[in-house]
């Protein structure tokens, strides 16, 4: 059954992260939203918007750094002008999601909901029944996040721990807490109850109940949003002094404790392209060796992982297992698959040597 547009709903994408573990494809400039990671010839932030559209309509509000404001408008051209809000500094997500929300309670907006532009969903109708439900729930006053199936133990996220169902919400549960990102054998037993999701960031919710949350936890951090939301000439002097804290820790685990938090199970093909690992799982074949764009550039014989090929230069790969590949104009990455995670430390490193032209 599809989903059709859901009156009142408006589509929150926040657009930041520089995501340091697909370096060097993905830097501070040029984050991995804005590239085509899984070939379809649309990048991660417009197949997001290719996803909410059908339930959203024209209703969106896309919250990026100052930096890629220009190169958001340039994906998106049909949004209006209004429709990109652009942060002076990176905040972390309460403040990104927290002026989203300011902004359209000032419009008069009935429900959001919060969805990464940096996701990748296979089944968007599944994704579209899950977010109906969670609409549903949020229209009655409840913090709403959608809980994704854990396929398997994973140490890298953090878990939604789903308790009974919503009375009058068969597809809803209440959330009993959020967990921290655990062990692999703690996730294992986490997933052996059959009642842990992992929680992918996604929140559901009227625009004043999310505010009213976090002035219960930092009345001044809600005012701030309020008046900028009022007065956006007031962003620049403002915004600085906002917290740094993401939204799970300002308002997502103290409101799933005071009982005021639900969730919607969803099974939709989801992915966050963490890093190349994921991406090569991603793109299909864990048996062959895997291109992602410019194949015409790479010859292999008995090798198998992923390449990436973005210098215009030819890569030969011979009988490598696993191999990671990556190929751009000023730097080369070669990893494996399993020391994937690692990037991030030569990212660290490149900032430490003062090399940010890199990062």
């Amino acid at each position: 059954m599809s989903v059709d547009d859901l009156p009142g709903f408006w589509a929150v994408v926040p657009a930041g992260g520089a995501g340091t573990r697909l370096w060097p494809l993905s830097r501070s400039g040029s984050p991995k939203f804005l590239h085509d990671l899984t070939g379809s010839g649309r990048t991660l932030l417009e197949q997001t918007h290719d996803r909410l559209a059908p339930i959203a309509g024209d209703r969106f509000l896309v919250v990026t750094g100052e930096a890629h404001r220009d190169a958001v408008r340039s994906q998106l051209v049909d949004l209006p002008e209004d429709a990109v809000l652009a942060e002076p500094s990176a905040r972390d997500s309460m403040a990104a999601i927290g002026l989203a929300a300011a902004v359209l309670e000032a419009r008069g907006a009935e429900v959001m909901g919060s969805f990464a532009a940096d996701h990748v969903i296979r089944e968007p109708e599944a994704f579209h029944r899950a977010v109906a439900a969670a609409v549903d729930a949020a229209r009655d006053g409840w913090l709403v996040t959608i809980g994704i199936d854990p396929t398997f133990p994973s140490s890298a996220f953090g878990y939604i721990h789903q308790g009974e169902q919503l009375p009058g919400h068969p597809l809803v549960r209440r959330v009993v807490e959020f967990v921290e990102k655990p062990s692999v054998p703690v996730a294992e037993e986490y997933l052996a109850t059959g009642r842990y999701r992992w929680n992918a960031g996604m929140f559901v919710v009227r625009p004043t109940v999310l505010l009213d949350l976090l002035a219960e936890q930092d009345a001044d951090f809600a005012a701030a949003l309020r008046r900028i939301a009022a007065d956006p000439g007031l962003l620049p002097e403002l915004w600085p002094d906002l917290p740094r804290i993401a939204i799970d820790h300002a308002i997502a685990e103290p409101a799933a404790a005071a009982g005021r938090v639900a969730t919607v199970p969803g099974s939709f093909g989801w992915d966050d392209v963490g890093d190349f690992d994921s991406l090569a799982t991603l793109l299909g074949q864990e048996e062959s060796l895997v291109v992602l764009g410019g194949a015409e550039h790479v010859h292999h014989d008995g090798a198998s992982g992923l390449v990436v090929p973005g210098s215009g230069r030819t890569v030969a790969v011979i009988g490598l297992d696993d191999v990671v590949v990556v190929d751009t104009p000023d730097a080369l990455l070669v990893t494996t698959r399993a020391r994937a995670q690692d990037v991030k430390r030569i990212v660290a490193a490149l900032k430490d040597a003062g090399r940010a032209d890199l990062t």
